[in-house]
């Protein structure tokens, strides 16, 4: 990955959940709510999108009728995108290591699995899955 792209990974993945700030929650989506913050403070359009679309955005956006809102940043398909999900979706909360399958069952406990996130978390699982298989295909390369 060109050192260009590592750094806008880094980037990405530090500032991915700002969306959870409590003086930032306008939709409840904290994709949305952090790209919405990103975007009017004048960061480039490819970070707010990567922030706004991580980890299967669609499948919360889709639970919570928030789809267009969503649309108005392209979701990206690349290395950097397909890594940052991963990232996302391997670590805990408290910056603990997870295979997916245990991250995901940690996010369906701390959200019950009949909720939003829940039921958003388990219809994106062939995205993630996907995500995670190439980054790791790309890393043994």
């Amino acid at each position: 990955m060109p050192s260009d792209a590592r750094e806008l990974l880094e980037v990405a993945a530090w500032w991915h959940d700002l969306g959870y700030a409590t003086g930032l929650v306008q939709t409840g989506m904290h994709q949305i709510d952090g790209a919405r913050f990103l975007e009017d403070m004048g960061y480039p359009n490819r970070l707010v999108a990567l922030v706004a679309h991580h980890s299967a955005a669609k499948c919360e956006a889709h639970e919570r009728g928030l789809v267009c809102e969503l649309g108005r940043w392209d979701r990206e398909e690349s290395a950097v995108a397909d890594a940052l999900w991963m990232a996302d979706m391997t670590t805990g909360p408290r910056g603990e290591s997870f295979e997916y399958s245990d991250r995901l069952n940690e996010i369906t406990a701390r959200y019950n699995a009949d909720s939003i996130v829940g039921r958003a978390m388990t219809a994106a699982q062939p995205l993630i899955r996907g995500a995670i298989d190439r980054t790791k295909d790309r890393v043994a390369g």
